[in-house]
């Protein structure tokens, strides 16, 4: 196949949009924030809290839309046996915004918060919260890599060049970006990525139906024309695996920091709860065109089109259906213009989660557990270095390893059976402490793994009950390999198990402890007995302004050395109004004067 102009050229424009606006999103934006007196590292990770309705409801939505949901869905909505029954991301994720827009936004927001992790480390310390970063970073990095290797794949349908140089370029234009203008950037090109996936995609679905080799999809829903019906099926035996899946899209699609990074970047409480509703009804519009690409895939006769007689399914290509059809039923023009913007969106879908990886990093690992006097200059460039090292780490990743969807599957697991329990104790159930959460990592943990990844040749070693042996063709090597089928829940019982674990074992730790059946000496993850210990961080260290970011919605806190814990998590809209008065006049007494000056 020779090397496509008018592809190269239609790449070449979406990129430089791309690129053009996320310079401009900087330029524009870079004094944000000094009035109020933010610090710009604050800036850089949550846009000043003052995005807006219209930019927030698109990148919003851009979280979850991106190349791998578009493609997903038309492939899933493409295969035999699957079908749109099977499609589950459109409604999942919507139902995923629903969820964290109703219980899980106003409270981060309302509190202040700068990262997913920080009421973590509130809470349960700051190397607690190193150990919970770890899948949080390996979600997102092996996110960001699954993109890129899915745009490599996308650019080697539409022209034929090195795939590797694509993805490369893509990387530097994403990071470049990133780079010079943080959240603003990232926003404003999920702005421009939705309207080039909406319109690429829309413009292209009117030929595509129209083309002589597309039965009526009406049909084709139903009837078996050229393969099975698009409606798809679920069978009694893949139930709870549905289900499995289906909850881990819905709930395990919350605890992201590229979700909480819109949702803390919001104006206000009630801003962040409507950019999450806004979103959820984005991802089920965007999924439209996704699924008629689909169910057009599944409807043609690819012996009359320029692919060939060998339909994708059956060259095990089914997850380009999309580029596919826009290239072989599509007039030229259309198919250009369909894909240039499909890749640039698809590129533009990796930053989102480079900037998050690094705010986590820099905030919650660089900041807090290593260097509390860190000044802000120092906080932006550690950023913006680490910016560039995960960067080029997903990309190396999507060049390099075969295997990086079962990676990103695998560590998407470990997000919802770790993270999602850990913030549902830390946000809802009160007295839970780090003993709980050691346990609950390493429940979730092993329960998970145990259960095997097939993806990554990962072996179980649990065989939960409804386990079989099936034999599937490798992808990468085509020979038959047998294979370990787990048709039991046993992620979401991981995460129940790992929520339950939290709670019990911090009861107990606490009971323990408290009633004197195990020695003070003994608490030496300080969690229970020395709640003033620097390990458990509170509300002074993550509020205080000066050498840590500053947080706009809560009331202004002064380091004092009388502040607790308990104080952290106290809300002061939500206390009576002869509390609040009473709090009022302690704070303004001499001795508490005297105290702070101290």
């Amino acid at each position: 196949m020779a090397i496509h102009v008018e592809g190269l050229v239609a790449i070449a424009f979406f990129y430089l949009l791309i690129l053009a606006v996320g310079i401009w999103a900087a330029w524009k934006n870079k004094h944000s924030g000094e009035a109020e007196g933010a610090d710009r590292s604050e800036t850089i990770m949550v846009g000043g809290r003052d995005i807006g309705l219209f930019v927030g409801g698109f990148t919003m939505t851009a979280t979850w839309v991106g190349g791998g949901y578009i493609n997903g869905t038309a492939e899933y909505v493409y295969l035999p046996g699957f079908g749109l029954a099977w499609a589950q991301a459109p409604f999942g994720y919507a139902l995923s915004l629903v969820v964290g827009g109703l219980f899980f936004a106003k409270p981060m927001r309302s509190r202040g918060y700068v990262t997913m992790l920080d009421p973590f480390q509130q809470l349960y310390g700051k190397r607690m919260g190193g150990l919970l970063f770890i899948p949080a970073l390996m979600g997102e990095i092996f996110w960001s890599a699954a993109i890129l290797s899915a745009l490599g794949a996308t650019l080697s349908v539409i022209v034929d060049i090195n795939i590797k140089m694509s993805v490369v370029l893509s990387a530097l234009i994403a990071i470049f970006y990133t780079l010079v203008g943080g959240l603003y950037s990232v926003a404003y090109t999920d702005v421009v990525q939705l309207f080039c996936i909406f319109i690429g995609l829309w413009i292209s679905v009117p030929f595509a139906l129209t083309n002589p080799a597309v039965a009526d999809i009406t049909v084709t829903v139903v009837k078996e024309v050229y393969q099975a019906p698009w409606k798809g099926s679920v069978s009694p035996n893949d139930t709870w695996v549905w289900i499995d899946n289906f909850c881990l899209l819905m709930l395990g699609g919350i605890p992201w920091q590229v979700y909480f990074q819109r949702v803390l970047s919001a104006s206000s409480a009630t801003y962040a709860q409507v950019l999450s509703f806004l979103a959820a009804f984005g991802c089920l519009v965007m999924a439209v065109p996704s699924v008629l690409i689909g169910a057009i895939g599944a409807s043609t006769d690819w012996n009359q089109t320029s692919y060939g007689a060998i339909p994708p399914k059956d060259k095990d290509e089914a997850d380009m259906i999309l580029p596919i059809v826009l290239q072989h039923l599509c007039p030229p023009f259309v198919s250009f213009f369909g894909l240039g913007a499909v890749s640039a969106a698809v590129m533009s879908s990796a930053d989102s989660s480079i900037l998050s990886a690094s705010s986590m990093f820099a905030r919650n690992i660089y900041q807090l557990a290593f260097r509390q006097s860190a000044s802000d200059r120092e906080i932006v460039w550690v950023m913006r270095i680490t910016i560039f090292v995960f960067g080029g780490l997903a990309t190396v990743m999507a060049l390099v390893t075969g295997t990086v969807y079962g990676l990103w599957y695998l560590s998407s697991d470990l997000v919802y059976v770790i993270i999602f329990p850990q913030l549902l104790s830390v946000l809802f159930i009160k007295g839970t402490n780090t003993y709980g959460s050691v346990a609950a990592y390493l429940f979730g943990m092993v329960l998970r793994i145990g259960g095997g990844e097939p993806y990554l040749k990962l072996p179980p070693f649990i065989y939960y009950p409804g386990w079989s042996l099936e034999q599937r063709v490798d992808r990468l090597t085509g020979a038959m390999e047998e294979v370990v089928v787990q048709r039991f829940p046993f992620k979401t019982v991981s995460m129940l198990a790992s929520f339950l674990g939290n709670v019990g074992v911090s009861y107990l730790a606490k009971y323990l402890f408290e009633s004197g059946k195990l020695s003070h000496k003994y608490d030496f993850l300080d969690a229970v007995v020395s709640k003033h210990s620097a390990e458990i961080m509170d509300k002074t260290t993550l509020v205080a302004k000066g050498n840590n970011i500053g947080l706009s919605e809560m009331a202004p806190v002064k380091p004092r050395l009388s502040v607790t814990l308990a104080a952290a998590f106290t809300r002061r809209d939500t206390l009576p109004t002869e509390m609040v008065e009473e709090e009022e006049d302690e704070e303004s007494s001499p001795d508490s004067s005297r105290h702070d000056e101290e």
